[in-house]
């Protein structure tokens, strides 16, 4: 490997660990949010004409913290088999909870764009809807994550199988 391709893949690696970075950062925030909306729900704080109680997508998605974590500890030593983890779980404890979480509030949607309806509020918005929007912006952080995460692993892979030829 010539030197000037060494100092590229260096590079790429620091920027595509500061991109997942960052969206770590802003999954704990959507996190901190909905463990802060379940607290409240559960621990009646508000009445729940303010704040409804959880859609039951919401609980196993709190393990969304787990491949974040994993993904933050995989970057100081370049650990591969820690990434992989993330990735993996990501797909189970991130993905999964918000495909079930969207079918899970279909109907809930359904009746309120037919009929105008909705029974479950936050703070005088339909839940439906602010959960939805909730939803489509932690699929796009998850998504994008494991978009850089696969650039990573490749990335620390091609530079592993470097050293190893040397």
């Amino acid at each position: 490997m010539h030197p000037l391709d060494e100092k590229s893949v260096a590079g790429e690696v620091v920027t595509l660990k500061f991109e997942i970075k960052k969206l770590i950062y802003v999954h704990l925030v959507i996190w901190l949010l909905l463990v802060a909306k379940m607290s409240v729900g559960h621990l009646r704080l508000l009445s729940h004409d303010q704040v409804a109680m959880p859609y039951q997508w919401e609980y196993p998605y709190l393990l969304s913290v787990v491949p974040s974590l994993l993904g933050l500890l995989s970057f100081p030593r370049n650990n591969i088999s820690y990434l992989v983890l993330s990735m993996i779980s990501m797909g189970l404890f991130s993905i999964a909870p918000l495909i079930y979480g969207s079918m899970e509030m279909f109907p809930a949607a359904q009746q309120l764009y037919r009929h105008g309806k909705a029974y479950r509020f936050l703070f005088g918005f339909s839940a439906v809807s602010v959960m939805y929007l909730v939803l489509v912006l932690a699929v796009q952080v998850h998504a994008w994550q494991l978009y850089y995460s696969k650039k990573l692993l490749d990335s620390w892979f091609t530079s592993t199988q470097e050293k190893k030829r040397k």
